[in-house]
């Protein structure tokens, strides 16, 4: 039995529990059920201090006087319960932070918890040793996923005696004849390809050429899905195979966070104090990695114009902010470089701070105000970061493409703004409206975590990911036996 804390703290023995394994999961919370931490620099304009350091002064800021968690409750039977004992054998083109490949590890541990075999290989790996690799890798080793190489007789062995094979992005469509060769026929009955892209240049027949005989496809948004059906038809001249769109859902950590204020508002303090940022700022957050495609240099043009209109204008507002989360000083891109000389040049450093790539997004959701999702072109497939924003009841100010519009419904759990140069200043109006609207921007993130909670949680996505799975793995069954 653990020891209760001192009377003077005033906590119960089970709070106390609770707010440790709460500071915990701060460490532990990734954008998937991944429970797994990689260190990661604040980068702001004038201060550098690691995220570690921010998760330590939070577990000590709740003064936890006991380290042993409390145990869990025995929670309802998983909606994949009928996997166990299956073999499964996920198929990534890449291991890498990116949505996809973590998405699939998400999945992976979601089929170990009840009981099946999984088994995982990447098709595209560096020739020397990469970190994230290596410890994604033994992230999954220790939760009983086995990894081996993607080219081997395993490979072969494991694809043809497993009960379902998921290709993970089309891109992994070339594993498929480069290593299974003459086999390839006899696994397609049991493939379920899960597909996340939007980009044209994935339209390539060498990748998909198998999409028709497969099982089916998994999609994670019905415009993705429509997309996909028209262009490989059109420019492909193929047929996808059934179709089934998969909202994703946020990992109960996550939500465990999100739903605690104690957490939130350590975090929150401890976040803003490393970025030079007063509790009473208005914080803007875009979290992804810097890219054209996610539409940075559009966003600090908006904050840009949005500062402009507030000074025109001599609206009382609190002084307003922006963090770009997914930096990369060291990759040394024109974008990162562009990004940085903007402001410079607009002489806003003191209002922009740049945060490095992190797997950790809990701490920023806790600290900022509203996220802005300004991912351009055809927008995002689905965009997990848009719902564990709204988990964190922030607004949500994003393009009106992609995704997003199955997300957020615009006028009531955020606000929409078109993509492309066209939509910088209604962005910049948005930014405004916010941050002149107290009760209706905190109204609007009240009315985003009550949307979530009705079907964007991770036993939402199970259960849709549950009926796919019994699907494909029926029609397997129907085509096996004919053949």
């Amino acid at each position: 039995m653990a020891k209760h804390a001192s009377a003077a703290v005033g906590w119960g023995h089970h709070h106390l529990q609770k707010r440790w394994l709460l500071a915990l999961l701060l460490m532990l919370t990734v954008s998937t059920v991944i429970a797994f931490f990689m260190r990661a620099a604040f980068d702001s304009c004038d201060r550098n201090v690691s995220v570690d350091n921010v998760i330590s002064s939070a577990r000590d800021s709740v003064q936890v006087a006991d380290k042993r968690a409390p145990q869990i409750a025995a929670a309802k039977p998983s909606p994949l319960s009928f996997m166990k004992s299956k073999i499964v054998l996920l198929v990534s083109h890449e291991l890498s932070l990116s949505g996809g490949p973590l998405l699939l590890m998400e999945l992976a541990f979601l089929l170990r918890s009840v009981g099946a075999e999984v088994n995982w290989v990447t098709f595209m790996k560096p020739s020397e040793t990469d970190e994230v690799i290596y410890s994604l890798e033994h992230k999954m080793l220790d939760r009983g996923v086995q990894v081996f190489s993607a080219f081997g007789k395993e490979a072969i062995d494991t694809a043809l005696r497993a009960d379902l094979v998921v290709l993970n992005t089309a891109v992994a469509g070339k594993w498929l004849d480069y290593v299974l060769k003459e086999d390839v026929h006899r696994v397609l009955p049991k493939v379920l390809w899960w597909i996340h892209e939007m980009r044209g240049h994935y339209f390539k027949l060498e990748y998909v050429k198998h999409l028709p005989s497969v099982a089916g496809a998994m999609i994670d948004s019905h415009v993705t899905a429509e997309y996909w059906k028209n262009r490989t038809q059109e420019r492909l001249k193929i047929k996808m195979p059934e179709t089934y769109v998969v909202h994703l859902g946020n990992s109960n950590e996550l939500m465990q966070v999100a739903e605690d204020s104690v957490a939130k508002r350590v975090l929150r303090e401890h976040v803003r104090e490393s970025l030079g940022v007063r509790n009473d700022d208005l914080l803007f957050a875009l979290i992804n990695s810097v890219s054209r495609g996610k539409g940075q240099d559009l966003f600090l043009r908006s904050f840009y114009e949005a500062l402009q209109l507030i000074k025109q204008k001599k609206m009382q507002v609190p002084p307003l902010h922006a963090v770009i989360v997914g930096s990369d000083m060291s990759a040394h891109t024109k974008l990162e470089m562009e990004l940085r000389d903007y402001v410079t040049q607009k002489k806003i450093q003191d209002r922009v701070h740049f945060v490095n790539k992190t797997l950790t997004v809990a701490p920023y959701l806790a600290a900022v105000d509203v996220l802005v999702q300004n991912s351009q072109g055809r927008g995002e497939c689905f965009g997990r970061i848009t719902i564990e924003a709204m988990a964190f009841q922030l607004p949500v100010l994003g393009t009106a493409a992609g995704g997003t519009t199955e997300i957020v419904v615009n006028g009531t759990t955020g606000l929409l703004h078109p993509a492309g140069k066209e939509g910088v200043t209604t962005l910049a109006k948005h930014i405004v409206k916010l941050a002149t609207h107290v009760e209706r921007r905190l109204t609007i993130g009240k009315r985003g975590y009550e949307r979530v909670k009705e079907r964007f949680l991770e036993h939402h996505m199970a259960e849709r990911i549950g009926e796919v799975l019994k699907e494909v793995l029926r029609k397997s069954k129907i085509r096996s036996s004919k053949h």
